[in-house]
């Protein structure tokens, strides 16, 4: 008996299977024993038995997928003609403010914790992050390098003036300690 006379036995384990019929594999070697059989009781016994199978989907392949993401990866495909959604819809601004400003504050809160920093410099820096100053990580370390620069510099300047006032208070002193011995001189002669 041919497979053509088989519509019967199809046509159920389709029904059985809940699949189309072009999903059923019927053994060819038994076409005998399928022929034989004409209900759906049968036909779930020919299932059972793996006579009558349901054949795999077909995927789709996902190469193309890839290796189109690769290219994206790199860049390609993503010129004007290829952006449905304005700027903001693709990537939006709070997004990228959002990063920004937590970037900029970890490394605040880091170089706190490691004393480069201290507490008034950070807090003076913390607002000018809010307030938009800077627009990156190392617009902001440039800054602090800067003000330390200039602290230390000041502090430097700040030694110089004390060192410059003691030398001359000492001077003074002398001076007057010169002054008055001159004068008890004069006044035992």
């Amino acid at each position: 008996m041919s497979a053509s006379n088989l519509r019967l036995q199809k046509r159920l384990a389709a029904a059985v299977l809940n699949v189309g019929r072009n999903k059923v594999w019927l053994d060819p070697n038994e076409i005998s024993s399928l022929a034989m059989t004409n209900s759906r009781q049968g036909v779930r016994k020919l299932i059972k038995d793996g006579l009558i199978l349901k054949k795999p989907s077909n995927a789709v392949s996902k190469s193309r997928s890839k290796a189109m993401k690769e290219a994206k990866r790199k860049g390609r495909h993503t010129g004007f003609g290829k952006r449905r959604g304005t700027a903001n819809a693709r990537l939006p601004e709070k997004v990228r403010y959002m990063r920004r400003i937590r970037i900029l504050r970890r490394l605040l809160v880091k170089y706190r914790a490691q004393k480069k920093v201290d507490k008034y410099l950070y807090h003076e820096l913390y607002m000018k992050v809010k307030g938009n100053t800077f627009k990156n990580k190392r617009s902001l370390m440039e800054y602090i390098f800067k003000a330390k620069a200039e602290k230390s510099r000041l502090k430097a300047l700040e030694d110089q003036a004390a060192a410059h006032r003691l030398r001359n208070k000492a001077a003074r002193e002398r001076r007057a300690a010169r002054q008055l011995a001159r004068l008890q001189g004069e006044e035992e002669k």
